[in-house]
């Protein structure tokens, strides 16, 4: 298959290495590591930000899918070992606000007495989505690490990744560097505090740790995959595809995270072509898209503008969006506003009842008043404008207050047309001639010139000036009607303002 994917492009040589080194050796000992889990009531005095307050994509967790050769455990291949473990993390999310209950649920557990770090860190992997009660629980652990229960490099790394996930960076170094004094800084633990300094936008210093990693052992798939998530956030194609060259020359093996990663940076970076080109290349080869996959391609045709796509896209993955992804589905509406599809108010609508009232986003419902206004939909239009007034939103892009011009001129409706110019100047939105001039227009085509030369005032009042074709909306009205003192009047105006006069303004 060709190389269609901009390989020729790519930067040859390696990234400039840093001079600084990756890390400053933290303040604290190892001592004061202790203290914080054990000697002081740590979890109740530190302050974490909740889960919504996280600035990175989720998916950063889910880099760590692919297990390192590395790990020094393994999970029981007992039946109800997963099944044991959820009773477990149900019980301490039932309890998540008393520590005391959760450190007395984690002492009677037998799961740690018959399989040791294996069930703990099964029960960290099914706590990662609530980090704050997974600190709780890895403070626990590293307690008993001090009374004689060793802990694994995969349970050093998993604390590390938590601590990067309720955005506590210097934690984080600080459990690299204790794994370390204790012989099990590995690959594990190097990923991990790559995942947390990617996680808090610390992006130099994940490249920086990279570069040191190199030098101490063997980088993984997995810390290729933090890599390309780290440039196709950033936008940083060709340094993105030459980590993909990376992966190839390591004779690893490319996993679903590698190119889903791939595919969002691409659509992250707008270059649609080439998230089409490797989804298709995932179709086609051993590594099969999934659900992420998915989600990422319905992003990317969304922002593209290809509806018909994106459609079938949606169809996979139907569920799942209307379900959970509240942004997508925003962002499918998006991309009706946009288009020319004939259908597209009924679609917008259907979307429109998947999102929750109180969910409300300006940038949208200006949209809507955009789509409604060129579809001559003026009851709905209106509705949505006065809802727009109501939540303080205001409209400063000229196309779509030019579409709403037009909605009221074709629906020869002068009275909303007046109306609405008013609100829009006390709501400070944009004002611009189009709506004088069609207020003009819409007077002389129903003799109300009396009103038709008030809006010269309001023009005035508004601080905008009037150009030739606003004397000429006046000129051809008072013609029309014969009243020629009033054309006499405005060819003088146009005199003064230095405006060419018409050429039978003086004709018998």
């Amino acid at each position: 298959m060709k190389r269609a994917f901009g390989i020729s492009n790519m930067v040859k040589s390696e990234l400039i290495q840093q001079q600084q080194k990756w890390y400053v050796k933290p303040k604290t000992t190892q001592k004061n590591l202790t203290r914080r889990f054990i000697g002081e009531p740590f979890i109740q005095s530190r302050s974490f930000c909740s889960k919504n307050d996280f600035p990175r994509p989720r998916e950063i967790t889910k880099l760590f899918t692919v297990k390192d050769p590395s790990a020094s455990y393994r999970f029981d291949e007992e039946p109800n070992f997963i099944f044991d473990v959820s009773k477990l993390r149900d019980k301490l999310l039932e309890n998540a606000s008393n520590l005391v209950k959760i450190e007395g649920i984690l002492d009677s557990s037998y799961l740690f007495p018959r399989h040791g770090s294996s069930a703990f860190i099964e029960l960290l992997n099914q706590l990662m989505s609530r980090p704050q009660l997974a600190l709780q629980v890895f403070s626990w652990r590293f307690q008993k690490n001090h009374e004689g229960w060793a802990m694994e490099t995969e349970e050093y790394a998993k604390g590390i990744v938590i601590s990067g996930r309720v955005k506590d960076v210097d934690l984080a170094v600080e459990l690299f560097m204790e794994a370390a004094s204790m012989g099990r800084r590995t690959t594990s633990t190097y990923n991990a505090l790559m995942s947390a300094y990617l996680y808090n936008g610390l992006d130099w210093k994940c490249r920086k740790l990279f570069i040191e990693m190199k030098k101490e052992v063997v980088p993984t798939i997995v810390t290729y995959n933090i890599l390309t998530s780290l440039y196709g956030r950033l936008c940083l194609v060709p340094y993105m595809e030459r980590i993909f060259l990376e992966i190839k020359e390591a004779n690893l093996s490319p996993n679903i995270t590698t190119y889903n990663n791939l595919i969002s940076g691409y659509v992250t970076a707008w270059q649609f072509d080439k998230m089409e080109w490797m989804y298709a290349f995932m179709e086609q080869g051993p590594v099969k898209p999934d659900i992420k996959t998915h989600l990422y391609m319905l992003r990317g045709y969304a922002h593209w503008k290809k509806v018909d796509k994106m459609e079938s896209i949606y169809e996979l993955v139907k569920d799942h969006v209307n379900e959970k992804d509240v942004v997508l589905v925003r962002t499918m509406i998006a991309a009706y506003c946009d288009s020319s599809d004939p259908d597209r108010v009924r679609k917008i609508e259907a979307l429109m009842k998947i999102i929750p009232e109180e969910d409300y986003r300006a940038w949208l419902h200006v949209k809507l008043i955009n789509v409604y206004a060129q579809e001559n939909l003026i009851e709905r239009m209106q509705s949505y404008i006065n809802d727009a007034f109501n939540r303080n939103t205001r409209v400063v892009t000229k196309n779509v207050m030019l579409s709403i011009i037009a909605t009221f001129f074709r629906c020869n409706a002068v009275e909303e047309l007046a109306k609405f110019v008013k609100q829009a100047e006390s709501a400070r939105w944009r004002i611009c001639r189009s709506l004088y001039h069609c207020k003009m227009v819409m007077y002389s085509s129903q003799n109300r010139l009396e009103e038709m030369g008030k809006v010269l005032e309001e023009m005035e009042q508004s601080n905008i000036d009037p150009s030739k074709k606003t004397f000429l909306i006046m000129y051809r009205a008072y013609t029309d009607y014969g009243y020629r003192t009033k054309v006499e009047q405005v060819v003088g105006a146009m005199f003064k303002h230095g405006f060419e006069i018409p050429g039978d303004a003086f004709s018998s």
